[in-house]
């Protein structure tokens, strides 16, 4: 009886792998078309200079919630207030922040109380007092202090309540954005208005110099984990994301940089605030509201290296980011469970979300499932162990060229380094990433859900930062 349950665990975990490698292969000839063919839609000087004359372009907010930044505040907040875009606001949040988060910023930029007149649209923490700058340098730069809600979530939906402008930009203070990431975001608005949200290449940081808020010097991170979650991060963007833009079924746009109509955010209910995967949820609610009131929509990718974010350095920074994305994806996924399947939702119901719960959140325990298996039959002589050397040098072979494709992509299209010697060390981090980073991202991954299981009490914490190397 047990074997005959081994051997149907056998042919499902193969019927399984054959559609996921399937659909990689045609997220990766989607991620194709889209970036070779939306490349060309990027905006060019004589756009750029025709959009600052208008004096009817839409204004943008950059929202960046802040705890407990210290080391890197400053230099986020010079690359924020250098958009090239001609109507913008910066809004950082200081969440509570217990180090000298606050107190730099005040020091650096000049700040001084002002009295504001707050409109709660969005619940929130206590909302403490509001500061701007004396200098006319910073005239567009406003830092609310407010109590620590627990989650980015509660900064966003602060950010929300006190931000000007009609569209606004979600990111975090660790980042480090292009001179015209807003602008480029906007060009897929101003194009359609059916657009409700864009989202931009993100990458590390992590072995880029800065100076004065700006990369200067790019490279590749220099840290083995890092790496390899720049690696990663290119899969997600350049064929998951791309993918999915090119048949309008995204379901995520990144929470460390996306831009997005400010009224269908707070009329769908603005950020979660118990939510851990706040990024997911909040597109899933916003195309959700959509498609409740018959709004046509889109949600889409550009193939555009927008923001450069600090990567966790250390196993322990790496597993309590991925334990959290864990949580926030089984959560994300029961809170959202009347979409699965359902119509109404249109593609990110039939198709998006149906593939994320079968892959993104089954995988993991399949993976885990199946090492415990493996080691079981092992130890009893139950393996073919020809038929096992075949299976795992053809998935591993895929994998290798997986990365590949998506390194072959960022240099043919220029999204991201420019010298081809910068990629060798992605190369090899794509030859050796399924023995060593991957088996610890699905146990992370196993942790978070099981967190989501036994209803574990989780908290916004910071991630240590090791801060930018200076030019």
């Amino acid at each position: 009886m047990l074997q005959i349950l081994f051997d149907i665990y056998g042919y499902i975990i193969f019927f399984y792998s054959l559609l996921l490698i399937i659909s990689y292969v045609v997220l990766m000839i989607m991620a194709e078309y889209g970036i070779f063919h939306d490349k060309e839609e990027l905006v060019n000087e004589y756009a750029i200079n025709i959009i600052s004359d208008n004096p009817y372009t839409p204004g943008v907010s950059i929202i960046a919630p802040a705890f407990n930044e210290e080391l890197t505040i400053i230099d986020n907040v010079h690359s924020l207030l250098q958009q090239n875009y001609p109507k913008f606001e910066v809004v950082i949040i200081n969440d509570g922040s217990r180090d000298s988060t606050l107190e730099k910023l005040i020091t650096t930029f000049d700040l001084v109380k002002v009295p504001f007149f707050y409109v709660e649209q969005l619940t929130t923490h206590p909302f403490h007092c509001m500061y701007r700058s004396k200098n006319p340098k910073y005239s567009k730069l406003t830092v609310v202090d407010k109590e620590n809600g627990g989650t980015k979530a509660d900064a966003i939906n602060c950010g929300l309540n006190v931000s000007r402008y009609p569209y606004f930009i979600n990111t975090d203070v660790d980042c480090i954005l292009s001179k015209d990431a807003a602008l480029q975001c906007m060009i897929p608005i101003m194009k359609d208005p059916r657009v409700i949200a864009v989202s931009g290449i993100m990458t590390l940081s992590n072995g880029c110099t800065i100076k004065g808020g700006q990369i200067v010097s790019l490279a590749p991170p220099r840290d083995y984990f890092p790496l390899f979650q720049e690696l990663e991060y290119l899969r997600s963007f350049i064929v998951g994301k791309m993918g999915w833009s090119r048949i309008n079924a995204m379901n995520n746009v990144s929470g460390g940089y996306g831009l997005f109509n400010k009224s269908i955010c707070i009329n769908a209910g603005g950020y979660s605030t118990d939510s851990f995967a706040e990024d997911m949820d909040v597109v899933m609610r916003m195309a959700g509201y959509c498609c409740e009131f018959k709004r046509p929509y889109r949600i889409v990718q550009i193939p555009k290296n927008c923001c450069h974010t600090e990567g966790p350095s250390n196993l322990k920074m790496l597993n309590r980011q991925r334990s959290r994305w864990g949580t926030g994806l089984i959560q994300c996924l029961w809170i959202h469970r009347k979409k699965i399947f359902n119509p109404k939702y249109k593609n990110m119901g039939l198709i998006t979300m149906p593939y994320v719960l079968l892959f993104e959140f089954s995988a993991p325990i399949i993976e885990f499932v199946g090492w415990w298996v493996f080691l079981y039959l092992a130890l009893t002589g139950g393996i073919n162990w020809l038929s096992a050397a075949f299976v795992g040098i053809a998935a591993y072979l895929f994998a290798v060229m997986l990365s590949a494709v998506v390194i072959f992509y960022t240099i043919a299209s220029e999204i991201e380094y420019k010298k081809l010697s910068q990629y060798t060390m992605l190369m090899l981090a794509a030859i050796v990433e399924p023995f060593f980073y991957h088996p610890f991202i699905t146990l992370s991954a196993i942790k978070g859900y099981f967190d989501f299981i036994i209803g574990k009490k989780m908290k916004w914490k910071s991630m240590q930062r090791k801060g930018y190397a200076k030019k």
